[in-house]
């Protein structure tokens, strides 16, 4: 019966999970730029180098060409919610592996509670 539920369980939020609208996406350029924080140090996980690239392009550091404005981080507040958002939300090894150690264009959907990204 315990398996039932938690089966029962996991199927509605996996169902919620993949119908749900995001509130918004955004492309963005991940360049080398975006791969070093204010000190210089190189940032070693994907949620890092993502925040890095918001708060390059709403801070005036840098931006891409291909870098896209979105409304949900150009609040620092948010953008310090982006890792755990992340944790919640998906992104696939070779799209994740593909930001760590490459310039990668992604599309990124923001939802209320996590992001979804891809590489283009």
């Amino acid at each position: 019966m315990k398996t039932l539920f938690l089966s029962a369980a996991f199927l509605a939020a996996s169902l919620s999970f993949a119908s749900a609208a995001p509130l918004e996406t955004y492309t963005a350029r991940l360049s080398s730029a975006d791969h070093f924080n204010t000190n210089g140090e190189r940032l070693t996980s994907v949620a890092a180098i993502i925040r890095q690239d918001r708060a390059n392009f709403y801070l005036g550091y840098h931006r891409d060409r291909e870098d896209e404005p979105d409304r949900f981080f150009s609040s620092k507040e948010n953008r310090a919610r982006l890792e755990s958002m992340l944790n919640r939300g998906r992104i696939s090894a070779s799209a994740a592996e593909a930001v760590i150690n490459g310039s990668p264009l992604i599309n990124v959907e923001i939802y209320e509670d996590f992001i979804a990204v891809t590489v283009e």
